[in-house]
């Protein structure tokens, strides 16, 4: 179990859009968090992808100087502390490993690249985190650069979850590639971002909803616009649209746009983003949309606050219903999860307090998945558990996050050798030996007896020690045990049995 937050302690998240790059600091007072501090910085990273769905060298330049000054903020603070998520562009980028693995030593701390649905449900907690408590059912709509994320909920609970790819950057470049406005554009703009839209018709229709709030990135911008030329503060409706967008098309072009409220770094994007909106507006049926002050960034703080304890973290409940959709045995999970967990106790001591109580609730939802492949194979029952985690809709997890799962799931019996994992994460191959030893030692889908055995381990070197007779007790455990110290031969790891 981690720690709870202590009171006066500094949490910060950081969010890499594909417009901006954000940096909120907060600070727990009276069981709330409190702003700090708040950097942002406009780094375009969305018009970086070329036709290949590959980062251009300059877009990633970019992406790592802004990352190089939000470390200098950040020195001091603790991997517990910080918690950093990248969304569509990152998404979307075949090179992106070779952006992150840059970013990530830079920053100094993990970027978890979360799916679209989970952007949606972290936006949707920071949205109700800062609005007063209420039963209003909300529809929160955040417009980025290449995704707008949809969000029905009521309260804290987000009940319905999309995202779809298309954004004020991405339709900037594709219906005003030289920022020129005309009303044939706005046109192709809005009937585009509809077409994409379209089936969030059926999910979001007007009668599931009382209020609809928008969130942070373009929706933001316009209402900063609209509330500085006197046309209401805080609120955005469809005359007001329309007046911006004719006052877009008298302009001619985003470099000639004289508008209060806007900033220079939202200009080249204001077309692609009002007509988005506006397609939003109509498709939804909105006559009104509120302005909200929370957004992405708030949303990954208070999450890092309920990932604390089992009984709040989001995950917790997303791994029981995994299990559950797939059948799987609960009391052999449970019962693999608490010898995989003492094994490790013993084996992970070279890393922190909070590390070892993070990767040691990872293990054990590792184990209570493990057999989730059976429902389609048995013989194959690892390979489709990982197929499955790899593209399962997790809510709580990033795409990294449940990856490892997955490469923890694939590995827990089985050839080592074509496993395709980094064989230098020592904490990953612990993990790894301790589920694969529990799995051997549960074979029987009875407690093992334990007593007398020692599992140990130096660099790469894992042993296990058994009792003078335990062997003769347990004859199949043995077998399975030396066939395990063969299938580690072929790896950079080695494991011995004493």
């Amino acid at each position: 179990m981690l720690a709870r937050m202590q009171e006066g302690s500094l949490l910060a998240a950081v969010d890499l859009g594909s417009n901006s790059f954000r940096l909120e600091i907060g600070r727990m007072e009276f069981g709330q968090l409190r702003r700090v501090e708040y950097l942002k910085e406009t780094v375009r990273q969305g018009n970086g992808l070329d036709e290949a769905r590959n980062l251009t060298q300059e877009a990633m330049e970019r992406g790592w100087a802004c990352l190089a000054r939000f470390a200098e903020r950040l020195a001091g603070f603790a991997p517990a502390q910080v918690r950093a998520v990248a969304t569509q562009t990152l998404r979307e980028a075949r090179n992106r490993e070779v952006f992150l693995a840059r970013a990530r030593q830079i920053l100094g701390f993990a970027i978890d690249v979360i799916s679209g649905r989970e952007e949606a449900r972290l936006i949707y907690q920071g949205v109700a985190h800062l609005l007063p408590q209420s039963a209003e059912r909300r529809l929160v709509v955040d417009i980025g650069g290449r995704s707008t994320e949809l969000i029905l909920g009521q309260q804290y609970a987000a009940e319905v979850t999309e995202s779809y790819r298309v954004g004020s950057v991405a339709w900037s470049m594709k219906f005003f590639p030289e920022g020129q406005f005309s009303a044939a554009a706005f046109e192709r703009a809005s009937v585009a971002a509809q077409a994409v839209l379209d089936e969030a018709l059926s999910v979001y229709p007007r009668d599931r909803w009382d209020v609809a709030y928008g969130s942070a990135g373009t929706i933001g911008a316009v209402a900063d616009i609209l509330a500085a030329s006197g046309m209401g503060q805080g609120v955005v409706t469809r005359q007001s649209l329309q007046w911006l967008e004719s006052q877009l098309l008298q302009a001619r072009s985003a470099d000639r746009v004289r508008l209060p409220g806007l900033k220079d770094d939202r200009r080249p994007v204001i077309g692609g983003g009002l007509s988005v909106l506006r397609a939003v507006f109509e498709l939804l049926q909105i006559e009104t949309m509120q302005t909200a002050q929370g957004a992405l960034r708030h949303g990954v703080l208070y999450d890092m606050l309920d990932r604390e304890h089992a009984d709040t973290d989001m995950r917790t409940s997303t791994i029981e219903r995994l299990a559950s959709k797939f059948e799987t045995d609960a009391a052999q999970g449970a019962r693999v999860g608490r010898v995989a967990g003492l094994l490790f106790a013993t084996l992970c001591t070279g890393c922190s307090e909070h590390e070892r109580q993070v990767r040691e609730r990872e293990l054990a939802w590792a184990a209570q998945l493990h057999e989730i492949g059976t429902l389609i194979s048995h013989s194959d029952a690892h390979k489709h558990g990982a197929y499955i985690l790899d593209h399962a809709d997790a809510p709580g997890f990033a795409q990294n996050e449940l990856h490892r799962l997955g490469l923890l799931v694939l590995g827990h019996r089985g050839k080592l050798r074509k496993l395709e994992a980094d064989f230098s994460d020592t904490v990953f191959l612990q993990q790894l030996a301790c589920l694969r030893l529990a799995v051997i030692l549960c074979h029987a889908r009875r407690e093992p007896q334990l007593q007398g055995l020692v599992v140990s381990g130096v660099g790469q070197a894992i042993s296990l020690t058994l009792p003078a007779d335990w062997a003769q007790a347990y004859p199949q455990s043995a077998h399975l045990l030396r066939e395990e110290v063969v299938a580690w031969q072929k790896t950079p790891w080695s494991f011995a049995l004493h």
